[in-house]
């Protein structure tokens, strides 16, 4: 079975630039499987996102936010989205990592019940870029596959780009760049060749609340704003798969 996917990465052989290795249907599987855990990511956060007025209700205790609550939602916007249903995994390839994805996420938030259901505090700092990055790193721990937001304006250490990520977060940044073009290339990473698939991130209404303007003010977590605008530059999501 073969999944649908965006036009770049479905005309890799034309869209990606590729460092000199040889292009054939694994690595173009490979691609095909980060977008698809990108995906996930995404959709993830964006529960996070819906629920976090919920989350930070300093009145109520049980939310009923839980892990199998959250898991069911991702599934069910991941079948709307890609119509692949990870409620009946198949043995197709790229199962096995994506439920290793969904599992990660549903742990971060049963890791998280003891906060999200605590009464008198109203933000719990279990936000989407929290929930993203934890996510990332149950995954890779699984897998050893590298899903991770990134950011030439990263907070998170763990986030800084690394060169590859911090030269293509510029192309992103380029007018020029086709808005929401993602970047694949074939790389070595650690001596041993890896799929690389960059994924660009806008800025919404919910991200300029600790990241917009205006620049320098403290946010609700204490740090200092970016002074980003609604629609602007505002990272990436990386994928970094090694390639067997």
């Amino acid at each position: 079975m073969r999944v649908r996917v965006s036009p770049l990465v479905a005309g890799i052989g034309l869209c990606a630039l590729l460092a000199g290795l040889p292009v054939n249907a694994k690595t173009g599987e490979e691609a095909d499987t980060a977008e698809l855990l990108i995906a996930l990511v995404k959709i993830g956060r964006a529960i996070v996102s819906e629920h976090q007025t919920l989350i930070n209700d300093a009145a109520k205790g049980n939310k009923g936010f839980t892990d199998d609550v959250v898991g069911r939602k991702i599934v069910e916007q991941f079948l709307a989205e890609t119509r692949i249903d990870l409620s009946h995994p198949s043995g197709h390839s790229q199962y096995e990592s994506l439920l290793a994805m969904l599992q990660s996420e549903r742990e971060v938030i049963l890791d998280a019940q003891p906060a999200i259901n605590k009464q008198g505090i109203a933000f719990k700092g279990f936000i989407p870029s929290s929930f993203a990055r934890k996510a990332g790193q149950k995954f890779f721990a699984k897998t050893g596959i590298k899903v991770k937001l990134t950011s030439l304006d990263s907070r998170y250490p763990g986030n800084q780009p690394d060169d590859f990520e911090a030269e293509v977060l510029r192309l992103f940044a380029d007018p020029r760049h086709p808005r929401g073009q993602r970047y694949a290339k074939v790389t070595v990473v650690n001596g041993k060749p890896a799929m690389r698939v960059m994924s660009p991130e806008y800025a919404d209404a919910a991200c300029l609340v600790c990241h917009g303007g205006p620049e320098g003010e403290q946010d609700m977590m204490g740090m200092k704003k970016e002074g980003w605008v609604e629609g602007g530059p505002a990272g990436a999501i990386s994928v970094v798969m090694p390639l067997r």
